[in-house]
């Protein structure tokens, strides 16, 4: 069985920002269809899973970057199970240019779930044969985000799920967060900085009709700390971006 996937992606115009750069929840979006690629390549479909009433949920994924890929740049992402440990999986990620070097790379830590209870699955109920890589790594485990106490947030916008951003599972679909810590920037803000890291952890997910308050900290040190919750406290996500200056 290959350990290892890899997928190829031209990086369209309908996926840039207006700095020419791929959108970072497009990154995000490539990285889970390469993954889902090596899943159903294994037999472990979405409609195999969805039979055994199984699902992914992604809890945290870190991304690092060396550059962003560019408008009309072929892309090819690599994506391989380190295995897991407790309940959680890890997987991690790869992001290549045309000539092989490294881009990007992204460790990111998954739950297997029961959809229909809700609630987590041991490894040991996954009736598929995963095949892991745990020799290779992209990156040490990464840790759930937790916000510096002494960080001062703010309400940048609240924005509310619609058609556009939900999944087959009716809600916010996970590279849509992204956006949401994005749309917090202003262009002044996004002309100025570069973005070396971003790192998100998933609390509770975002139904078709729900208000996200989104907030967000100044640059401090070249970090910057995003939070979406309920109108009640309730979190969404915790997330930050960690830049520097062009």
């Amino acid at each position: 069985m290959n350990n290892m996937w890899a997928e190829t992606y031209l990086v369209h115009s309908n996926d840039i920002d207006y700095k020419s750069e791929a959108r970072l929840s497009v990154l995000l979006a490539l990285m889970q269809r390469t993954a889902d690629a090596h899943l159903e390549h294994i037999g472990a479909s979405r409609d195999q899973m969805m039979a055994q009433n199984m699902g992914w949920m992604l809890i945290t994924m870190e991304l690092r970057f060396q550059r962003t890929p560019k408008a009309m740049e072929n892309i090819t992402i690599q994506t391989w199970n380190k295995g897991a440990k407790g309940a959680l999986w890890q997987r991690d990620f790869r992001i290549m240019d045309q000539a092989g070097n490294i881009v990007a790379e992204a460790c990111s830590i998954w739950a297997l779930v029961d959809i229909g209870k809700r609630k987590l699955l041991r490894p040991s109920a996954f009736p598929f044969e995963v095949p892991t890589a745990a020799e290779d790594s992209a990156g040490e485990t990464p840790q759930k985000v937790e916000l510096p106490e002494n960080v001062i947030l703010h309400e940048a916008y609240r924005s509310v799920v619609r058609y556009s951003g939900i999944d087959a599972n009716g809600h916010l679909n996970n590279s849509r967060y992204a956006d949401l810590c994005m749309d917090a920037l202003s262009k002044e803000e996004l002309d100025k900085i570069r973005i070396q890291s971003f790192k998100i952890t998933y609390q509770h997910e975002a139904l078709t009709g729900d208000e996200i308050e989104v907030y967000r900290s100044e640059i401090v040190d070249g970090m910057i700390y995003f939070k979406g919750q309920a109108s009640d406290g309730n979190p969404y996500f915790e997330a930050y971006l960690e830049t520097v200056l062009n």
